[in-house]
């Protein structure tokens, strides 16, 4: 009987930040395992980011400060309005198998924070490994505010100041 597992791991480091999963080779080997596929951090970063972003409950990712500079760094041209804002909030250490995901989020207020941080790992741990075959050691989840329904978002420009 001839095993047609797919093997995570394998000869050479990668490089930092790059995960690496890689597959038997040879003529015998299945043509979807054959090579070595890498995941960069910001790959994985995005899709927790955009995992988290999907629950309900969730107002924003980023602690105050970090919302604020982000920002600040869109409006810039050239600042990085492209992946960024999708990453804010979101740290993620990569190895060869397996990932961690540490999460800064700013709940709606009303909303249990018990249910909705349970809700955020489901959704993140589902994500990530589905779209990148890595296991997902832990989901870490700070909440750093709560958003209230007459909170104005204070990046937000007066629309009434010139015409």
């Amino acid at each position: 009987m001839t095993e047609n597992i797919t093997s995570v791991g394998g000869g050479g480091k990668p490089d930092a930040g790059v995960s690496a999963l890689t597959g038997r080779t040879g003529a015998g080997a299945p043509a979807e395992t054959r090579g070595k596929t890498t995941i960069a951090d910001g790959v994985v970063a995005k899709i927790a980011g955009m995992a988290a972003r999907e629950v309900p409950g969730i107002y924003n990712l980023g602690a105050g400060m970090a919302r604020a500079f982000g920002a600040m760094r869109e409006r810039v041209p050239g600042g990085g309005g492209g992946g960024g804002a999708l990453t804010r909030g979101v740290k993620v250490e990569v190895g060869e198998r397996q990932a961690a995901v540490d999460l800064d989020v700013v709940v709606e207020y009303g909303v249990s924070i018990v249910d909705v941080a349970g809700d955020v790992r489901t959704n993140v741990i589902s994500a990530v490994e589905r779209m990148t075959g890595l296991e997902v050691v832990e989901v870490n989840i700070a909440v750093d505010d709560v958003h209230l329904p007459d909170e104005e978002e204070e990046a937000e420009p007066d629309e009434g100041r010139v015409r």
